[in-house]
């Protein structure tokens, strides 16, 4: 794994999946448009209250939103790109994984996917004080949510487009604006990720 700046880089894999470029992309716009976001808030006096080991949010948020090329790309990573021990520490996690509770790829406490985490996760970000156990800022303090600004999401989700076999700009444009990409989000604790984890006991790597 490369990366180069924002943007993250699989060259060999980006060979093999046409999709990956265009969700790499769009991760990329996505991190891109946050660091700006929270260099703003920043300036203002706001302290980012985030940081690596914090999970609360992966705990306490029920209903994450990921869209289906976001979903085919955590098939790829986990099955193509994480390695023993967390592989099997994931598979664990989505056999005992029951609808509604907290993200099945929160492994120790760390997000296990975190590359290709979806772009709902990449825009939440908490300032001040770090949340305690068991809140979710958004509703005990929605004034320290980064509210990011939305045509950095506008231009990630226009990246995927091509994914759903839609080419032409303005249908492109009419695909987002419409609903019609919305209509197809999932929740991500409610997915069926036991097929993942049927995927991950054929592969026989230790």
């Amino acid at each position: 794994m490369k990366k180069n700046n924002y943007r993250l880089s699989f060259p060999e894999d980006e060979k093999r999946h046409s999709w990956l470029p265009m969700l790499l992309k769009a991760y990329a716009i996505m991190d891109e448009g946050v660091k700006k976001d929270i260099e703003k808030y920043e300036k203002s006096g706001k302290k980012l209250a985030c940081r690596r080991g914090c999970s609360c949010c992966c705990k306490t948020h029920r209903d994450i939103p990921v869209y289906p090329i976001e979903i085919v790309g955590i098939y790829w990573y986990v099955i193509e790109k994480t390695k023993e021990p967390i592989r099997t520490k994931i598979k664990s996690s989505l056999i005992l994984h029951k609808k509604d509770e907290p993200c099945p790829f929160l492994i120790d406490n760390v997000c296990s996917i975190y590359p290709m985490r979806p772009l709902a996760c990449r825009q939440f970000n908490v300032f001040g004080k770090p949340c305690a156990e068991g809140e979710d800022a958004f509703y005990t303090r929605p004034h320290d949510v980064l509210n990011p600004t939305e045509h950095y999401l506008a231009r990630a989700l226009y990246e995927t487009v091509p994914f759903y076999n839609i080419y032409d700009e303005d249908e492109k444009i009419e695909f987002i604006n419409s609903g019609k990409l919305n209509s197809l989000v999932r929740i991500l604790q409610r997915y069926p990720w036991i097929e993942l984890a049927r995927r991950i006991s054929s592969l026989n790597i230790y």
